[in-house]
C-alpha cells in the first residue's frame, strides 16, 4: 500500500507540473479513457470535453498548482485522494482568485499505472490568503 501511495503522489505532482505548463498532451496520459470531471457549474465532462475546456481556459486563466494531499486510500484497483483547499489557484485576468476543493478517485489500469478516473472539483471564491 505504501508503494501505491507514492505512485499516486507522483501522479499528482506530474499533473500539477503539466497543468502549470499548460501541457494538455501530458495531462491526457494521466487520466483513464473513461474519466469524468464533475464541477459545480457544468454537466459532467468527458476526456474530450476536458481537453477542449482546458485549451479554452488557458487563453484567459493562469493556473498555479501546488496542492497538499490530505489523504490517500488504495484498495484493490481503486484509490482516492483528498486535496486541501490550498491546492490550485485559478485567477482570471483582472478577476477574483478561486481555489478548488477536490476529491480524485483513481483506477489501476491494465498497463500497471494509476490514472485519474473521476475528478470532483468544487471551486470556491478565495476569501483570504490562507484559504
Amino acid at each position: 500500500m505504501k508503494g501505491d501511495e507514492q505512485v499516486i503522489r507522483d501522479l499528482i505532482a506530474a499533473w500539477q507540473r503539466a497543468t502549470a505548463e499548460g501541457n494538455l498532451s501530458r495531462l491526457l496520459t494521466l487520466m483513464s479513457n473513461d474519466v469524468v470531471f464533475l464541477t459545480a457549474v457544468q454537466p459532467p465532462m468527458s476526456k474530450d470535453a476536458f481537453a477542449a475546456a482546458f485549451q479554452a481556459m488557458l487563453t484567459h486563466v493562469r493556473i498555479e498548482s501546488n496542492s497538499e494531499i490530505k489523504e490517500i486510500r488504495a484498495f484493490g484497483d481503486w484509490a482516492y485522494l483528498l486535496e486541501s483547499p490550498l491546492g490550485q489557484r485559478y485567477t482570471a485576468q483582472g478577476g477574483q482568485a478561486r481555489r478548488p476543493r477536490r476529491v480524485h478517485p483513481l483506477n489501476f489500469q491494465p498497463d500497471g499505472a494509476w490514472k485519474l478516473a473521476r475528478d470532483a472539483n468544487m471551486l470556491a471564491v478565495e476569501t483570504s490568503a490562507s484559504d
